[in-house]
């Protein structure tokens, strides 16, 4: 999934206020959600752990911790916001491909635990900045592959969530991994456009969602399988 440009008044990271669990809390209810203050102090110290990592592989680019928040890490909140209104599986088997920092999926494990998550990355840093970021804040049944999707795929049962930030676009994504979903599942797109008016062969739109982030509108879209009659 493609992002614009922070732009040119982004705040250097380090200026301004600092990170404290008190302030990101402030500014996740400023953003309409009230995580308990256990998930408040793992949001900070995820935030903590991707600057301190971000210093020596630029895990986000020049993010400030807030600009972080507001602009990454706020789409994990809309997004377990959203899985909450689907009809899933009460204990759904999630795939998160290309999961480079852990976003969504981190942050979104944070707020939302239901089933298991898997974190696949094939870049063998980011793959330990998640391990390590994983056991650090105690995420159940949350693991991380480090390796092809092909690999991580010929070794699990069908998925009943598929999502990526920016592992390929969308369609490329349904072609890659669309028959690994499994009948009754879902494969989310994280997109700053609407759905298009035609859907490949096979998939049916179940489900969208927009909301801002700043000035940009992102959305969500949850396609199903279409499955064929007998």
């Amino acid at each position: 999934m493609k992002r614009k440009s922070a732009g040119a008044g982004r705040n250097a990271a380090g200026k301004g206020e600092a990170l404290s669990v008190s302030a990101v809390e402030r500014i996740v209810r400023e953003c309409g959600f009230a995580p308990e203050t256990g998930q408040v102090e793992q949001l900070a110290e995820y935030l903590s752990l991707v600057l301190k990592w971000n210093k020596v592989m630029n895990l986000i680019g020049p993010y400030s911790w807030e600009e972080a928040l507001r602009t990454l890490i706020m789409d994990s909140l809309h997004l377990a916001r959203f899985l909450e209104s689907l009809s899933l599986p009460e204990s759904p088997s999630c795939w998160d491909f290309g999961a480079g920092a852990g976003l969504p999926g981190i942050p979104l494990r944070v707020v939302w635990g239901k089933g298991t998550y898997h974190l696949v990355e094939v870049r063998e840093k980011r793959a330990l900045f998640m391990q390590q970021t994983v056991a650090r804040l105690k995420l159940p049944n949350t693991h991380v592959f480090r390796g092809r999707a092909e690999d991580f795929m010929a070794e699990q049962e069908p998925a009943d969530i598929l999502l990526s930030r920016a592992f390929m676009p969308w369609e490329k994504l349904l072609d890659f991994a669309g028959s690994n979903v499994a009948p009754t599942g879902r494969v989310i797109i994280l997109a700053i456009e609407d759905v298009p008016a035609t859907l490949p062969e096979g998939w049916r739109l179940e489900a969208r969602h927009e909301y801002a982030v700043g000035a940009d509108t992102r959305y969500f879209w949850a396609l199903a399988p279409i499955i064929a009659s007998s």
